[in-house]
This record gives structure tokens, sequence and C-alpha cells, in this order.
């Protein structure tokens, strides 16, 4: 292998931009990073949204950054690959402009389309008009079971947006906008093509499928070519490289959704490889050999980026951001007198300093949080009971319960959700003894190990968990230039870092939590709906 090759990866997710760069060779060097913010705009009737410029902005912002740090010139940069958050859904004109703010994962607006498309009808099926569920389920391996689906914001736009939407010239998801903002070329590769619902996953048949559209209402026009994750779009335009500080004609692969290319960067390549990530949202995905559905539990297989294989996913919609939450409104005035008490303002430390002090709070906090528990539905939630009026409780708050009990409770929170989801999860594919925790979650060894001890598994944590999507995507730049034969080549260099194992003496504690845990959902859902 050559070891002086330089690629970008570009992690673009809910809350910033993650420009990794890499040395590829006889191991996977990060050898620079950089992060650059952007906001997320939430609409009081369930809407969320993001700005391409801001985006972009990012993108150009980060990748300067890295050069500068990492000593690469624009021209020692053989390839760009793209790792970005799913279920997004922006349309552009003709000219490759985006016509409005793009609707991310998260925005739920489309409850009128999805009824309209799949909830009625005589005979149904979990709430779905069965004909489309079975058909859908037929030619695709699952369904667009949830308003928060690419698919009905599509036709959010449609019928909220008429005059806009007569200007459409293509509707793509996230990481196919920044692919045409560098190249102007229009794609979409198979995992998020997957998830429009309206494409062909049977093998020997890929592709856009003529009557799921006319079933669902999808302008085929509006589809782009799909390419496969280590396919080159196109090379880098000149005003595109002119902007990052690139070279133009840089080679930009398809890439991936976060979900396919955190797989990859995981490590997980062997079938049925499992791997747990908390980041911002969260997921358990394990790597598998066919189409896998689970209507029950609102789980489905997609199309991986590796060839012939399937990513069988099951989602949290927040997970990391509940420690997010908890940072901003339980422990930063305790952290505040903390820190005030040392002659410092908590507003001038580094955000990775509160959250060790959070962690040790935690670390010091006895296993179970004094029988303390605590739901991560602050969003809603997708698997294993999709429901987007589910909300957050404490539960079983004592006159005793303090705010270290219940900033440990939310991780543990956490982990029961995880554990939820991987257990319905392995009532289809085989269970698996050990388990890869990546994300930015994974950084902390406590949760690490409350990940462990809660669902019974041996936990390893990679080098850098933080960027394992980004570790994926450069691992796609590989392959594609050919300096790897196989997505398989990648694994022996994707390094674990620690191994968590699980405590046996809190096994009865946590399982009887969690069964608690799992008849919260049950016995509140009428209420989250009266609320909600």
């Amino acid at each position: 292998m050559d070891q002086e090759t330089h690629v970008l990866a570009f992690d673009v997710g809910t809350t910033g931009c993650k420009t990794c760069l890499y040395r590829i060779g006889e191991t996977l060097t990060q050898v620079a990073s950089e992060v650059a913010e952007y906001p997320l705009y939430v609409t009081e009737d369930g809407g969320a949204e993001q700005r391409v410029e801001e985006w972009w902005d990012a993108l150009c912002q980060s990748t300067r950054a890295v050069l500068s740090k990492g000593g690469v010139p624009p021209s020692g940069i053989r390839g760009i690959s793209f790792c970005c958050q799913m279920q997004g859904s922006v349309v552009v004109d003709r000219h490759g402009d985006a016509l409005r703010n793009p609707m991310v994962y998260l925005d739920g607006r489309a409850t009128e389309q999805i009824d309209r498309y799949l909830r009625r009808g005589l005979f149904r099926i979990s709430g779905i008009n069965a004909f489309a569920l079975l058909n859908t389920l037929r030619i695709t391996g699952g369904v667009a079971a949830t308003a928060k689906d690419p698919l009905w914001k599509y036709h959010w736009v449609k019928d909220h947006e008429p005059d806009l939407f007569t200007r459409v010239h293509k509707w793509l998801d996230v990481k196919d906008y920044l692919i045409l903002r560098c190249t102007g070329e229009c794609a979409m590769t198979p995992d998020s093509a997957h998830i429009t619902f309206v494409y062909d996953t049977r093998r020997g048949k890929e592709g856009w499928h003529p009557g799921l559209c006319r079933t669902f209402g999808v302008d085929m026009a509006h589809l782009p070519k799909v390419v496969g994750a280590t396919d080159v779009v196109g090379g880098l335009s000149e005003r595109a490289a002119r902007e990052l500080g690139l070279c133009s004609g840089t080679p930009v692969f398809g890439g991936g959704g976060d979900v396919t290319l955190t797989t990859i960067g995981s490590g997980c390549l062997d079938l049925y490889d499992t791997h747990i990530y908390v980041g911002t949202s969260g997921w358990v995905v394990s790597n598998v050999g066919k189409r896998y559905v689970d209507i029950a539990h609102f789980m489905a297989a997609i199309l991986g980026a590796i060839p012939g294989h399937y990513n069988y996913v099951a989602e949290q919609e927040t997970s990391g951001a509940c420690l997010q939450w908890v940072r901003d409104h339980l422990a930063v005035d305790a952290i505040g007198v903390y820190l005030k008490e040392r002659g410092m303002d908590a507003e001038s430390v580094d955000p990775a300093e509160l959250y060790a002090l959070m962690n040790r709070a935690v670390d010091e906090t006895p296993p179970g949080a004094g029988n303390l528990l605590f739901t991560p539905w602050l969003h809603g939630n997708r698997a294993p009971k999709e429901d987007t009026r589910a909300r957050g409780i404490f539960f079983n708050i004592g006159m005793n319960t303090g705010k270290r009990q219940m900033i440990r409770a939310v991780l543990e929170g956490v982990a029961f959700h995880k554990r939820w989801m991987l257990e319905a999860m392995e009532s289809r594919i085989p269970k698996q003894e050990t388990v890869r925790f990546v994300g930015g979650g994974a950084r902390s060894e406590v949760w690490c190990q409350i990940m462990s001890d809660v669902t019974g598994r041996r936990i390893e944590a990679v080098s850098q968990p933080q960027d394992s999507g980004a570790a994926g995507a450069a691992v796609v730049c590989a392959v594609g230039l050919g300096i790897m034969p196989s997505f398989s080549a990648a694994k022996p260099l994707i390094k674990v870092a620690k191994t968590y194992e699980p405590r046996a003496e809190l096994k009865p504690m946590y399982d009887r939590q969690f069964k608690v845990f799992k008849t919260l959902y049950k016995k509140n859902r009428t209420l989250f709906k009266a609320l909600n």
C-alpha cells in the first residue's frame, strides 16, 4: 500500500461538519480533523430544517483548517468522500440550487401525507394499508412507515409549496446535495435510494420502480441516477475547488449515509457484526447478508455500502442529545458553582471538560441510580416502538434523589433503550456476545461500562470512536482508488482501544430495571398522545 496517500472524509451530521484528513497505507491514520458547527432550525409544527449555505461554509472552513493542520498541500488529496445524516430531503432546480431549506431526518410535519397514502383503506396491517404495505415490502424490503421518512417530506413540499414544487429538478438526500455542490453531478447511493422506498432492492432488479412511483405519486424525472459508494461521481469543479481550497478534478466518490459508513468505520465488516452508535441520534446496526424487516418493531435492513450486504437498522431519535440536554438543563448550574469556587467561568471552559466532570460524577454514583429510570425519547421514538409523541420521563424520583443520580439515570436510560433494540433485532438474527460501540458516547469510559453492564455484552470501543463515520468514508476512498482490494481489507486497520466486560453482580438489578423500563412506554402511550 502507498503510505503517502491522503484523502478527505466529510462527516456531515445534525450539529456540525467534521472534516478528517486520513493517510492510508499499512495503517489507517487520521492526520488531522476539524469541526465546524451549524444550527438546527425547529419549527412549531414539528419541522426540522438546516441551511445549505451553512453546510457549505462549514465544509469550506473545516477543509482549509485540516489542510493547514496536516501540512498536506491541496494537490496531495487523492480523493473525497462524504458520510452524512440520512433521511433528509433536498429539492434542487436545474441549476443545482436548493429551492428551500433541507428538511432533515427529525422533520415530522408530513403526518397528513403519510395518512393519505398509507393509513387509509378497509384492510390494514399495523395501521398501514395492506395492499400498499405488502407490495412495498415485496419490492423494497421495507416501507416508509413514519412521517419523518423522505417520501412524505417530498409530498409535504408538493402540497404546501406547489409553486416551488413546479421548479423541482431532482430530489436528493443530504450527501447527494453536497456531492452535487462539489461536482455539478446529480447522483444517489443505494442506501439513500433504498430509504425513499420507491427503489427496488431485489437482487438483479435494483433500480427505481415505476409501479411504486405511480402508487406513491413520485415523478420519476425527479429521481437521480444511482451509483455505488466507491464509484467516482465526478471531479471537483473549479468553483468548488476554489472555495474549499482544493484542486479541481479531485475525484469525489459516492460515499454513503451515516448508518452505512459507520458500519464500515466501526470494523463491522463480517456477517452479523453488530455495533451500537451514540451520537446526537443513535442506533443498533448489524451487518447482514439478506433483507430483513420487522414491522412490529419498526426495523428493517437497508442496502449497505458493501456490495451484497445490508445493514439491519434499529434507530433511536435522541441518544447523545439526551446527555447534551442534561448538560444544559441539569448539570450546568452545579458545574457553574463548582467552577466559580475555583475562579473559573463555565462559558469559558471547553465543553469536553464539562462532559469530563459529568462523567466523573456518574462514575462516583452507584449503578442503578437509586432505582431512578429515564426514558430517552426527547423527540419521539422510532424503534422498537415508533411514536412521534413519546417523550422523556424521570420515573421513581424520591426525597433522596439528587442530580448525580439523574445524570446517571440518563446514561443508563440510553443503554436500556439500546438493549431493547438489540434484543428485538436478535429475534431475527444470531445473538452477538461482543458488540462494537462507536460515536461520541463511546469516548466516555463510564458510558462504555454502563453499556456493557446493561446489555450484558462484551463492549469493544474502537480508537477515535467519534470519527467512525469519517473512517468509513476514508475506506470508501481507499477501495475506490484501488489502494485496498476490498472493504474486508480494512478490518485489521480498525483497532479496538479498550474492551469492557459486564459485571455479573449487577445483572439482577439491571434486568429488573429493564423490565420496568419497557413497561413505561406501554403504560404511558395514551398519555403521550393526550399531551402531544
